[in-house]
């Protein structure tokens, strides 16, 4: 009689494999558990500073979409961190408007800076600024529309 050859499993294939799984699934629970909850979290920032004093407020005036004519009232005003670093756009002109950045600006807790489409007349719109920066701006169906704004740390 002759002897046929048999396959012979090995078990270290399967161990290998195991492991392999075992280690995919601990990388993405410190993945998912440690890494990107931290680096998705917002910075740290002082509640005076999330809580001005005032808001800062800057109108559209009426006819500002006449090129010369004043726009962002005021023009280039400077917020101070924990006194007015709130600051309201508002839209006193019968046109659609836009607080729009000259180059694409992000605030570090508030996030990017820049109305989500156009303000109609009576809108508003708002931005918490958390940082010193300075922002320039622009209205983009106007874009003789500018502005600027400096933020800087409050002297007290």
């Amino acid at each position: 009689m002759s002897a046929e050859a048999t396959p012979t499993s090995s078990h270290a294939y399967g161990v290998g494999v195991i492991a392999l799984i075992i280690a995919l699934s601990a990388t993405t629970v410190f993945y998912t558990s440690y890494y990107l909850p931290e680096s998705l979290a917002k910075p740290s920032v002082s509640e005076h500073i999330l809580h001005p004093e005032e808001t800062l407020v800057i109108d559209i005036v009426e006819g500002a979409l006449i090129e010369g004519n004043d726009n962002y009232v005021p023009n280039s005003p400077t917020a101070y961190l924990t006194i007015n670093n709130l600051v309201k756009w508002t839209n006193s002109d019968g046109t659609a408007h836009t607080v729009t950045p000259d180059h694409r600006h992000a605030d570090s807790y508030s996030g990017d800076f820049g109305t989500d489409g156009v303000m109609m007349p009576g809108d508003e719109y708002e931005f918490l600024f958390t940082e010193p920066q300075v922002v320039t701006y622009h209205c983009t169906p106007h874009p003789w529309m500018k502005g600027t704004i400096t933020v800087e740390k409050s002297r007290f």
